[in-house]
């Protein structure tokens, strides 16, 4: 299904973006009608643009060049779509692969004592404190650590990737300029990510431990430590990696408005600028670019999920 899936996502994509209101000749121009270009003029920069083929037509030269991967060049500055695109890809990368990193290692833990001591305070405590943190939208959370560690106390930079006269530091100061960078805009990934997956994780661990197997280790004269790394976190790593899956996408999605506002230069900033200048190519090449990395790692984890489930292997 990943093959036409992708398709179909392209082909609404392209169609939602080339029907509705505006036209990428009005906005590079700085406007249409008072004050801003002629009729003729805008004609003209349709004709350039290629808008003024029919839809399909439009969709099939598209297409012919996205298959020698050939995206275009941007309405906005006339550079390769792909050259914009790789500009922005490494620090949403970044802080999207360093969080889902810094979250597992954080939720295993957390889950697995909560489970193992399901019903009891610290269970209670982080079953609530799991609920009201993913209750709390990322943007609300990203305003109050600018308002408080950024501007009040001028503990952490708020705004870009790297300082001013990045390129005159050193290596270390270098590495240690993007990581202040990256902590607030990095927390608000972090904590909905934790608290949505500590519940689930705890869930499934509990299921695990009431199977007999667990029992029977036990039984053996196990202890807890042992029955979770050999028993119940081997059975829990199937349904934690289709979670995995879903959580890429959330992930991606939801850093266009954490990126506007941290000023953050990556793809989810990038796209919000595209779409404000109603650049078309960046438009579909940030979708194609998603769709492949989304079903790719869907792909990949029902992989994973098959590797290391026998059962599923044999459904």
């Amino acid at each position: 299904m990943t093959i036409p899936t992708f398709v179909g996502i392209v082909l609404i994509t392209f169609l939602l973006i080339h029907l509705s209101p505006g036209s990428p000749a009005s906005g590079t121009a700085g406007g249409f009608g008072d004050g801003g270009i002629s009729s003729v003029d805008h004609d003209r920069l349709r004709t350039h643009f290629e808008l003024d083929a029919p839809l399909l037509s439009r969709f099939g030269r598209w297409l012919t060049r996205v298959i020698r991967f050939d995206f275009g060049r941007s309405f906005a500055d006339g550079r390769p779509v792909s050259q914009r695109i790789l500009e922005r890809l490494y620090p949403t990368l970044l802080v999207t692969l360093v969080t889902i990193m810094i979250g597992l290692c954080i939720v295993i833990p957390i889950a697995s004592y909560a489970a193992l001591h399901a019903g009891k305070h610290f269970d209670r405590i982080i079953l609530g404190a799991c609920v009201g943190f993913y209750a709390i939208p990322p943007y609300i959370v990203g305003m109050v650590l600018i308002l408080i560690l950024g501007v009040r106390f001028e503990w952490l930079p708020f705004s870009g990737l790297t300082s001013e006269g990045y390129s005159e530091m050193r290596l270390w100061q270098k590495f240690v300029d993007i990581i202040q960078h990256s902590v607030l805009i990095g927390c608000c990934f972090l904590y909905p990510l934790v608290a949505y997956l500590v519940p689930f994780v705890r869930a499934t661990m509990l299921s695990v431990l009431n199977e007999d197997f667990v029992r029977a280790a036990f039984a053996r004269g196990l202890t807890k430590r042992q029955v979770v790394f050999r028993h119940v976190l081997p059975n829990t790593l199937g349904p934690l990696l289709t979670v995995m899956g879903l959580i890429v996408p959330a992930v991606l999605g939801g850093s266009v408005v954490l990126e506007v506002m941290f000023a953050w230069p990556g793809m989810g900033r990038l796209l919000y600028e595209s779409i404000h200048d109603r650049d078309y190519p960046v438009i579909m090449g940030m979708t194609v670019l998603s769709a492949v990395i989304v079903l790719g790692v869907t792909l990949v984890v029902d992989l994973l999920h098959a590797w290391s489930d026998p059962r599923v292997r044999y459904a």
